[in-house]
């Protein structure tokens, strides 16, 4: 009794010290490894292992034994966030094994309990199949020597035996692990095959027995187990394996005894190789077979774009190659693909950071937990979220209590609401009786009785039993049809061995042609042995179908229609002014006062201004007005309207300027051409110009044509609580070139503005008869220059800004156009109402006589000019005169007095006479000394007349070169 005592305490010390140590400690304390057995710590070492007293959550130990001891109980512990281990109400043990050969019994049937290994305290109870008798002991302890305390029975034929023969069914049912589909379908297995054996018509002369085993849905235990099946008695006609990665490996091995291998819940793509599984057959079809339907999906609801997370299994990833190949067909992109082994935190968080909405899930059950409890952490559901899973989950998976998580069932049912899942038709939904002649609704109700109450729900395998069921009725069906083959070849199904393939033929032939009406619906199987079957798609609740991305709406900014109306009545205002100005210079072109004022000129001024303003127009025309395929004619009419505008207006402006600082800043030998002014080469000058310009715009559009190109922003979020963003958009005229096209414009017209504003600084002060109006021209050249020297680069630095580029652009362009028209026009139109000067020079001749006496007054001014210039050319001249004289006299003074000193040195008070004032000097010609004067110079008064001014008519034409000398 005390050392019972003693073990107890012993047993339950870990689970004490583990229960000490809660949350607040972040992480659970070490425990103390089983006796005879060690704790693996995985990542840290020895030293690590001495220092180190509480670990943190999450991390995993693993139990391991001494010698040819095996774990008993839990052999992995994984710290929990309340600072306990995983299974702690469960004693994890290091026993010795007993040998399994006592674990089978030819010709009979050995209960192993409790199940599992063969280690210290398990019982064997042994009974033999009808027609044989047991020798020995019916049962058999394990000791703690690793022995069993009694000898194997054996089975012996009873020869007064005349009952049926039974053939053997070897099952691996997955009882837990991953996916733990044979709690249900374990037990609708066995009704299946009190169904078969009680039926006369089907295996009459043969009896079914499952020998059964739980895989845990691991390929490593699944390896132990389907050794025990093959190399224990008694021989097994099928194998039915569960799990996918079970059943690839029994499938592949299988081949190797000539044993057909019947799978009810694998879904495996991989498993449709015949080559590499060539009797394989199952009632689950392969996961791909949803494929089509996801892919049909996602084209319903018009989702191009979708992310996948799968545990790495072969299984799920055959799967997920094979619709990612079916989706690059459909042109639908797998933008994020995430993957776990056993921690799906990581993936998730991925999915969550890369902005996936559409999400395609691959994993078993126990792992659908954990990945959804990491999606209510990241926040990962809800509306915007719609989640693709396998259907053949518990209906309440994700209600079951799982220690492996730390979410509540509530957080766990919201996470998981809205979620899609595409899975067979496992259920018949129509009313019919098949081979089994039980309906589905019947099956069902039967099932339930066999649970003995358990919820469905939270049963494992629950929607696969039915698959379950038809399997073992495939398997009946396809054996009783082979009987009568095998018995017109003299061999029975009992014959059966590991080395004969004729059996196993008969078998697979009899399974391939199968064709019968199961509690799951029709039951039938292609080329690969694969059910083929009916796709049901089901979702929990959830709304519409959302967005498969974040929406994103493509906005154009338009410009402001307030703006640009505006702008566009003063611009028609401009027009009508133009209109005006260039009918009344036509009108009154034959008034003299407009002829001096190159009335053709201006006429081109205001047709370039008419153009300019025409250009306000599709400057402010965007999508809203006209469609995108139309919008780059607008860009051409924008181009060439300001082009041909600029030219014509600020052309012909700039021609009348250029052309008065050309003639009077010539030589004065050539002054007097200036008289003459040839018309022609004024509009030549324009017409240059304008074929400059017209000739830069045509190779531009022909090389580089404009097109709408498309600025985008920032994206912004809409006031609204919506699942998208706003994309501003914004439509230019653009080329491939643009920058080095309006390179080249803008430094020809600013070259050209800034020529022109030094020409007219250069002759704001000159006046002349035959272009009367250069000095409000030179104004207007003023005022269009600086506005177009500002205009320019503000206006490209604001183009992103619809409103402010048009405004500053189009204003920019109607004041210079009012300026021009109001400097220009308004001018003459006011001198010739005041004055009346409304005759034209054919009628003033005939008035007066002579059409010269209408001008006296400017050649009056004429006059004055070229009389100020004779008097400081002759004042020049006086200077110069005295000058001379002074050299003269100085000259004959020294003369005199060395003439006196070399006659008589007592003439010494005889002074030289001075030249006298009225002395003639030498008459001038063209070969006398630089000091000799003119004569005309000897009275330069008589040039003047009373008040100081010289009078053309007192100026004899002979003198007159003499003044320009």
């Amino acid at each position: 009794m005390a050392q019972l005592l003693f073990l107890l305490i012993f047993n339950m010390l870990p689970t004490l010290v583990a229960s000490i140590h809660n949350s607040t400690t972040g992480g659970c304390a070490i425990i103390r490894p089983p006796r005879d057995g060690g704790i693996r710590y995985r990542g840290l070492t020895q030293e690590q292992i001495r220092s180190v007293q509480i670990l943190p959550v999450d991390y995993e130990i693993e139990y391991i034994c001494r010698g040819s001891r095996v774990i008993v109980g839990p052999k992995v512990r994984k710290c929990l966030s309340n600072g306990t281990w995983t299974d702690l109400d469960l004693q994890s043990r290091c026993l010795l094994l007993c040998p399994r050969v006592w674990t089978s019994l030819e010709n009979g049937r050995v209960a192993v309990l409790p199940p599992g290994p063969p280690v210290e305290g398990t019982i064997l109870h042994y009974t033999c199949h009808a027609g044989f008798l047991l020798e020995g002991r019916n049962i058999s302890h394990c000791t703690k020597l690793g022995k069993w305390d009694s000898p194997k029975p054996l089975c012996v034929y009873d020869r007064n035996y005349t009952g049926k023969k039974k053939l053997y069914i070897g099952a691996l049912f997955p009882m837990s692990g991953g996916w733990p589909g044979g709690q249900a379908c374990l037990p609708s297995a066995q009704m299946a095959l009190d169904l078969v054996n009680n039926r006369s018509d089907i295996l009459p002369d043969y009896e079914l027995e499952l020998i059964h085993y739980d895989s845990m849905c691991d390929p490593g235990e699944a390896t132990k187990l389907l050794y025990d099946l093959l190399y224990t008695e008694p021989i097994k006609i099928v194998l039915m394996p569960g799990c996918s990665s079970v059943s690839t490996l029994v499938a592949e091995a299988a081949r190797m005894w000539n044993l057909i291998v019947f799978s009810y819940g694998s879904s495996s793509p991989a498993l449709s190789n015949r080559q590499r599984f060539p009797t394989f057959f199952r009632t689950h079809p392969s996961a791909t077979l949803h494929n089509p339907t996801r892919v049909r999906l996602f084209q319903k609801w018009n989702w191009s774009k979708i992310a996948t997370i799968q545990q790495t299994t072969e299984v799920f990833t055959s799967t997920l190659d094979d619709l990612e190949q079916r989706v690059k067909e459909a042109q639908i992109e797998i933008s994020v693909r995430q993957s776990f082994l056993t921690d799906p935190a990581v993936a998730v968080k991925n999915l969550k950071r890369q902005d996936a909405r559409i999400i395609v899930g691959l994993f078993y059950e126990t792992e659908a937990r954990k990945v959804f409890c990491e999606v209510y952490k990241e926040k990962l559901f809800g509306k915007k979220y719609v989640w693709f899973l396998i259907g053949w989950y518990a209906d309440n998976w994700f209600k079951i209590k799982d220690p492996a998580i730390n979410c509540t069932v509530e957080q766990m049912t919201e996470a998981v609401e809205g979620h899609v899942t595409t899975e067979i038709v496992m259920l018949n939904p129509e009313t019919v009786r098949g081979a089994s002649n039980l309906t589905s609704q019947e099956f069902i109700a039967q099932l339930m009785s066999r649970l003995g109450g358990k919820n469905p729900e939270e049963t494992g395998g629950f929607q696969e039993a039915p698959l379950a069921y038809d399997a073992v009725w495939a398997l009946a069906l396809a054996l009783n049809k082979t009987v009568a083959p095998l018995r017109a070849k003299g061999r029975r199904l009992e014959d059966f061995n590991y080395n004969n393939k004729d059996i196993t033929a008969e078998i697979y032939r009899a399974l391939n042609t199968s064709s019968f009406e199961g509690v799951s619906g029709h039951v039938v199987f292609d080329a690969q042995g694969s059910r083929m079957a009916w796709t049901l798609i089901e979702q929990l609740q959830g709304a519409g179908p959302p967005a498969d991305q974040t929406m994103v709406i493509d906005q154009y900014r338009y410009l402001s229609q307030k703006l640009f109306v505006s702008v566009s009545v003063f611009a028609g205002l401009g027009i009508l002014l133009g209109i005006v100005c260039l009918t009344f210079n036509i009108y009154n072109s034959n008034v003299r006062y407009i002829q001096n004022s190159q009335p053709y000129l201006n006429n081109i001024t205001a047709v370039g201004c008419v153009l300019a303003l025409a250009a306000v127009f599709p400057l402010g025309i965007d999508g809203h007005h006209v469609h995108r395929s139309q919008f780059p004619v607008v860009c051409q009419f924008r181009l060439w309207l300001l082009g041909l505008g600029f030219s014509l207006a600020y052309g012909s402006m700039f021609t009348k300027i250029w052309w008065v600082h050309t003639v009077f800043t010539k030589k004065d030998e050539k002054k007097e051409k200036r008289k003459h002014l040839d018309p022609w080469k004024l509009y030549a000058t324009v017409g240059g110009l304008l074929a400059i310009d017209v000739l830069s715009l045509m190779i531009w559009q022909i090389i580089d044509p404009l097109h709408v190109t498309v600025e985008q922003f920032t994206k912004e979020a809409p006031k609204a609580d919506l699942d998208v963003l706003i994309q501003p958009l914004l439509e230019h005229c653009s080329s491939k070139k643009i920058n080095t096209w309006l390179g080249v414009v803008f430094g020809y017209k600013g070259l050209l503005l800034l020529l022109g504003i030094f020409l007219a600084y250069e002759t704001k002060s000159i006046s002349t008869e035959k272009i009367n109006d250069h000095r409000a021209v030179g104004m207007a050249i003023y005022n269009v220059a600086v506005l177009c020297l500002i205009t320019a680069p503000v206006t490209m630095i604001l183009s992103s800004q619809q409103d402010a580029s048009f405004a500053f652009a189009s204003l920019a362009i109607v004041f210079s156009v009012y300026i021009t028209l109001v400097v220009l026009f308004v001018p003459k139109m006011r001198r010739l109402i005041t004055r009346g000067e409304w005759q034209s020079e054919q009628q003033d001749t005939l008035k007066t006589g002579s059409s010269t006496n209408n001008n006296d007054e400017e050649k009056s001014r004429q006059l004055e000019r070229e009389n100020r210039e004779l008097q400081k050319i002759i004042q020049e001249k006086e200077e110069r005169v005295t000058e001379l004289r002074s050299q003269l006299a100085e000259r004959q003074a020294l003369r005199s007095r060395r003439h006196q000193s070399s006659q008589n040195q007592n003439q010494n008070h005889s002074a030289p006479s001075p030249p006298s004032s009225q002395a003639e000097p030498p008459s001038y010609s063209p070969g006398t000394e630089q000091h000799s004067l003119p004569p005309s110079f000897s009275n330069s008064s008589n040039l003047y007349q009373g008040e100081g001014k010289l009078s053309r008519n007192h100026c004899h034409n002979s003198r007159l070169p003499l003044l320009y000398k």
